[in-house]
């Protein structure tokens, strides 16, 4: 026998770094078969791996689950993870960028609350917004504040800045 026999190689990952990388794609298909379907939109799934997470979703039993997320995991090895992580990063809120433009759309709404004027600001910053729709929401939301109803004008105005955003974020706007 050769020295060599019993040195490690290095061309392969070791049969437990191999178990290792399967359990957590795995456990990530898990992870996805817990979603709800409006969740799942949002992660670009390939279509085969959404066939088998809504497959899971529908099982009941416990043991078929199982079997059904071991093939899901087995499925994902042939796949690249790293969108489906970064999908349901965004989900759970763990993108520091994703969290950073939150906050930046949710100081953007107290402004209007606070100030009219900002009205330009919103302007300058997304062209295509609907000011008019925009002014009858902040009345509304004040009026809502004021009588203690709930704040169904407030999400509104929320909901609006964020779909300005999606549909177009600003150069300038640093996240």
């Amino acid at each position: 026998m050769h020295e060599e026999d019993f040195t490690e190689s290095t061309d392969r990952p070791s049969k437990t770094k191999q178990k290792e990388a399967m359990h957590e794609l795995r456990d990530l298909g898990a992870e996805l078969v817990e979603l709800s379907v409006g969740q799942l939109k949002r992660i670009d799934l390939p279509e085969n791996i959404l066939q088998a997470v809504r497959e899971c979703q529908k099982i009941t039993a416990h043991g078929a689950r199982r079997r059904q997320i071991q093939y899901l995991g087995k499925l994902m090895r042939g796949t690249d993870d790293a969108p489906i992580r970064a999908g349901l990063a965004l989900l759970r809120g763990e993108s520091a960028a994703e969290t950073a433009r939150l906050h930046r759309l949710e100081r953007t709404r107290a402004q209007l609350l606070e100030d009219e004027s900002s009205l330009s600001e919103i302007a300058a910053r997304w062209p295509q917004a609907d000011l008019q729709q925009l002014r009858q929401l902040r009345r509304n939301a004040l009026k809502e504040q004021e009588g203690g109803k709930p704040p169904k004008n407030f999400r509104a105005i929320f909901q609006v800045l964020q779909e300005l955003d999606r549909e177009g974020t600003p150069p300038d706007a640093g996240e």
